[in-house]
């Protein structure tokens, strides 16, 4: 018999829940339905433990009705549903009963017998009779499975087969090569419509299984191959996440991917988000909440392929996330440039075997650590370790190879696709197949060590004195001032490396920036900051102590900066209360006068070329330091722009005439000192707009607001107290300065003098700025205004009306 209870609406909030609803409950019944004893739209069911629960909702924001099974503590967290594509409209109209042909329905209760969902399984008796339909039973299973029995007890359907968005404990995720048949995970549509959405998620039944995420059917991200313990291409699967699950292979052409966390996580799930992210999450029972973390995709570096063929991209770079593999260049120099990387890398020097003729010296291999390896891999059943690598170089169409110990021999023929850089510690081993001069160039400018600062392009004008002055550290001395490069003294990453905290013998901290092998960056970029940064000193500049050169490990040493970098404090929500105005000010008048430095005062005349807020360290003043040197520009005599093929950087801080034509001179740092200028007035990141939105950048939203009569004020932090009428004219004042600044042509920018004079008030009659780079749309300024400043538009959570500073 059902027990009554109140009628309860729940609306609870989950960040990364994919699916919020309302969920009505009514009579709640035990955990089973019968031919007698079907459930209407008002009552539900309850599994034995009373952790899941079954009946009609609705979800958030919607009126339709889905059939699906909830945690009865959460019941915002809804598992799996079944009418997904044909929603009740009629909130009373639905009953889910077993019907006279065995099956499940979902049916109208208005007489039209309208059926919205049924289970569609054959009966094991043609035409069953009533006394043989009364023997069946539909029950929900303590484990979130609701399974229907024959007139047996024979299991003839149960929803773990059918699942929708979630993986639940002891469910299996089937795939079977021969019968080309999966049990897949299928997103929402939207975080209001559970109909069948464009991710879906499962196993590959390959030679080696792989998990894979798809989009429209497409790859979308790809776990790595299954190594026995976890999936080797899986950052955030490798470390925390594999203790729980296995995948199970019979060797006949059908595997399947389960998991069971037992009582460390006993109410814990898996699932994957209408946005195609891969989520795993467990009840906090003491604090009465769920626990959810990203899996995968984390980065842009997950989607499948992001760098195109030989390219690889990693994880934690803050510069372009793409970088070729050794022995190969951008197949198309000027789409790679824009950050369109999906033509890959081709071949700089033909392998030997494919030369007509062959110069005597065979083709090797390249060592790539810690990689995701590449997709379409050929397992060698037979290979052992040690014959693996003269596998593939007696095989000409092979163009690298690994061994991992629970797979074996892997080889791969052709293109290399998706590969990832992980950190120290995940990832495999990969052994690119090069031309052996390309594999010599690599080999001599390592066994170089300090001797290779000779081969940089050192101008006449520099005090090499002061360059050998430098401290030469030993990898022995740095390991011991950073405990061996502990975690817990790392103090961030960057596109060179990670950077650690770090104590010498007699006291002193330093910071240790390590160059990663899995690094885009390499001995040009070493140097160049090395060459750089010894001969600068100004207090807005950060201090070189000294440099190491040990084997294959390069590092540099710097002073420690107790506050790390600027965009640590004004993105971070709570810490950028600490910066009042007056403390902005100072610091973007510090960045000016260390560019003006850089530009005019120093024995150098240097084009920083990377200037963004990661790149402005804070002493314990919060005073900024310029840092980061290794793309870093010396002009000498006369010269005033320069000329590239290879556009380093970041977007988002690139003057358009360098990102697009390689051009750079003063101006270029200008635009990006102009977007750092706006964004510490803001608080907010310049690419932290989406394609989605109406406007496209901070610049795009400033040049939008200055074009709307007295609407300046709305850029600003709200975390900025700006009640005194000086305080408000100067914030106007600087992103005045700071749209000049961002303005498209780079001969309508002013250079840092005059920017200084402008920010000091020296300069009283600021000019009004042209329009600004990377602006896709103009303002209608004759009217006064735009389109966008008609009512309450908001953008990107900052709305487009007149407001006043707190």
């Amino acid at each position: 018999m059902g027990v009554t209870r109140e009628l309860l609406v729940f609306l609870l909030f989950s960040q990364f829940n994919s699916c919020l609803c309302f969920v009505e409950l009514g009579t709640a019944a035990a955990d089973t339905i019968t031919f007698s004893q079907p459930i209407k739209d008002s009552e539900t069911i309850i599994c034995n433990s009373g952790v899941f629960e079954l009946g009609f909702f609705n979800p958030v924001n919607s009126t339709n009705r889905y059939l699906g099974i909830w945690y009865s503590f959460s019941p915002s967290v809804v598992v799996w549903v079944a009418n997904r594509d044909m929603p009740i409209k009629d909130s009373s109209s639905a009953t889910l009963k077993i019907s006279e042909d065995g099956n499940l329905v979902v049916v109208s209760q208005n007489g039209n017998g309208e059926v919205f969902w049924s289970s569609n399984v054959s009966y094991p008796v043609t035409n069953p009779t009533s006394e043989t339909l009364a023997k069946s039973n539909a029950q929900l299973l303590d484990s979130g499975n609701f399974v229907l029995k024959d007139y047996q007890g024979t299991n003839i359907w149960e929803s773990f087969l059918y699942p929708t968005d979630t993986f639940l404990p002891t469910m299996k995720l089937i795939a079977n090569s021969k019968e080309h048949s999966k049990v897949r995970l299928t997103s929402w549509k939207s975080i209001s419509d559970p109909s069948i959405g464009r991710f879906s998620g499962g196993l590959e039944p390959r030679a080696v299984p792989e998990g894979f995420v798809w989009k429209d059917d497409r790859p979308f991200w790809r776990s790595g191959p299954w190594n026995g313990q976890y999936f080797q291409g899986s950052f955030a699967l490798n470390f925390g996440y594999h203790d729980g699950y296995t995948v199970v292979d019979n060797k006949e052409g059908t595997v399947y991917l389960t998991f069971d966390y037992g009582k460390n996580y006993s109410i814990s799930r898996f699932f994957i988000t209408w946005e195609g992210k891969l989520l795993q999450s467990h009840w906090n029972g003491e604090d009465k909440k769920w626990e959810t973390g990203i899996l995968d995709p984390v980065s842009k570096c997950d989607e499948y392929g992001t760098c195109g063929a030989f390219g690889s991209c990693y994880i934690f770079s803050t510069s372009p996330a793409c970088s070729c593999l050794r022995g190969f260049d951008p197949k198309n120099v000027q789409e790679w440039n824009r950050g369109n990387w999906s033509n890959g890398c081709v071949r700089r020097t033909p392998l030997q075997c494919e030369k007509s003729v062959n110069q005597g010296k065979r083709d090797g291999f390249f060592k790539l650590k810690n990689i995701k390896l590449p997709d379409f891999m050929i397992w060698s059943s037979s290979a052992r370790e040690d014959n693996c690598k003269q596998l593939c170089l007696n095989n000409c169409t092979c163009t690298a190879y690994a061994y991992d110990r629970g797979i074996g021999c892997m080889l791969w023929s052709g293109d290399l696709i998706d590969l990832i850089r992980f950190p120290t510690g995940a990832g495999s081993d990969l052994y690119v197949r090069l031309d052996y001069s390309d594999l010599l160039t690599r080999r001599k400018g390592l066994e170089r060590g300090i001797e290779g600062l000779k081969f940089h392009r050192i101008p006449n004008n520099l005090n090499q004195a002061k360059l050998q002055s430098l401290r030469l550290f030993t990898f022995k001395e740095l390991a011991k001032a950073t405990s061996n490069f502990n975690l817990d003294n790392l103090l961030g990453r960057g596109g060179f490396g990670p950077v650690y905290r770090g104590k010498l013998e007699d006291e002193q901290e330093i910071a240790v920036k390590r160059l990663s092998r899995a690094s885009g960056q390499g001995l040009v970029e070493f140097t160049n900051e090395v060459v750089v940064i010894s001969e600068l000193q100004h207090r807005n500049l950060v201090s070189l102590l000294g440099y190491c050169i040990d084997g294959e490990e390069q590092m540099l040493i710097y002073e420690f900066m107790p506050n790390k970098s600027l965009d640590a404090f004004v993105f971070d929500p709570r810490k950028k209360e600490i910066l009042d105005w007056r403390k902005r000010f100072s610091i973007i008048e510090g960045i000016g006068r260390g560019l003006l430095y850089l530009h005019r005062d120093s024995r150098l005349k240097i084009i920083h070329r990377d200037l963004k807020p990661s790149n402005i360290l804070l002493d314990e003043e919060l005073n900024p330091k310029i840092s980061d040197f290794g793309i870093a520009k010396i002009f000498e005599g006369n010269e005033d722009h320069a000329n590239t093929k290879r556009v380093v950087g970041t977007y988002g801080y690139m003057s358009p005439e360098y990102a697009f034509n390689g051009l750079f001179s003063e101006k270029s740092d200008v635009f990006s000192f102009g977007v750092l200028l706006l964004e510490i007035v803001s608080g907010r990141k310049n690419n932290s707009f989406h394609r989605d939105d109406e406007i496209l950048s901070l610049i795009e939203l400033a040049w939008t607001l200055w074009n709307q009569e007295n609407n300046m004020i709305g850029l600003i932090d709200a975390a900025i107290i700006c009640n005194e009428e000086a305080v408000e004219m100067e914030i106007k004042r600087c992103i005045q300065v700071g749209l000049l600044c961002v303005q498209e042509s780079a001969r309508d920018r002013p250079t840092m003098p005059t920017v200084l004079s402008m920010l000091s008030s020296e300069i009283v009659d600021l000019p009004t700025p042209k329009k600004p780079a990377y602006t896709d749309r103009l303002i209608d300024t004759s009217t006064g205004s735009s389109q966008l400043s008609r009512g309450n538009r908001s953008i990107n959570n900052v709305t487009l009306t007149t407001i006043q500073c707190r």
